[in-house]
């Protein structure tokens, strides 16, 4: 097999504009492996958003999906006919915490992939969990461990960009992991290739995040202290137990 032939291949499929992976890319095992891991995180997701949630932020779930979606349906050139779009776990994530966020991302894949083919369905599991919960848990930790430290409102902005851009990489590496599992190409060819590409798109990602966090910083500043309510709700919650 002529691997040189194959990366392209797999960068138009995967990279080329978007980590939807069609199906066919990864072998049955390991699409079932990510459709148990991506379903025990969005098990646990339900029950965490189930005791946090603020009330306040319900709506707020909708009108984030939906604006992900809409805001994905927009790509941004690269290079040489590469382009990507915003994947918005870090946005989502900043405002509804990690576990909500994690499902309002796998409703946005999982949409995307019934309605517009976006991706094949028996790797739907892998999909979510690469361009969702990595997004969501690990974008948000990471954005977290970035702003503690500075207040969160004098370096959400950066903190957001960094993690948003980590996410897309990290999504990026993830699907390279599943390929390489797979036997579809060699880890030390299609690593690369994924990185090379995604580096520069997530620089997109996060000017994007950091667009949207500070637009909505300026106009609807209290959307920010529902996330927030949401923690204190569940810590009420848990001492009242």
């Amino acid at each position: 097999m002529n691997l040189a032939l194959l990366v392209p291949q797999i960068e138009q499929a995967v990279t080329g504009d978007h980590l939807h992976a069609p199906d066919g890319f990864l072998a049955a095992p390991v699409a079932a492996l990510m459709w148990l891991l991506t379903l025990a995180v969005l098990a646990i997701a339900v029950r965490r958003t189930n005791q946090t949630l603020d009330e306040r932020a319900v709506p707020l779930l909708g009108v984030m999906a939906a604006f992900i979606f809409a805001a994905q349906m927009f790509n941004f050139q690269v290079f040489g006919g590469t382009s990507g779009h915003l994947l918005g776990g870090v946005l989502a994530a900043v405002f509804l915490g990690p576990w909500a966020a994690t499902l309002v991302m796998a409703c946005v894949v999982g949409v995307q992939a019934l309605l517009f083919q976006d991706g094949g369905l028996l790797v739907l599991g892998a999909n979510i969990f690469n361009m969702g919960v990595v997004g969501t848990l690990g974008g948000y930790a990471l954005f977290r461990a970035l702003a503690a430290p500075f207040g969160e409102a004098r370096s959400r902005i950066p903190a957001a960009a960094a993690a948003a851009w980590v996410a897309v990489v990290g999504g990026a590496a993830a699907i390279a992991v599943q390929l390489a599992a797979s036997g579809t190409v060699a880890l030390e060819i299609v690593l690369p290739a994924m990185l090379g590409v995604h580096v520069l798109i997530g620089i997109g990602e996060a000017v994007l995040t950091a667009a949207a966090i500070g637009f909505v910083a300026t106009t609807r500043a209290d959307l920010f202290q529902l996330r927030h309510a949401s923690a204190g709700g569940s810590a009420r919650s848990s001492s009242t137990a």
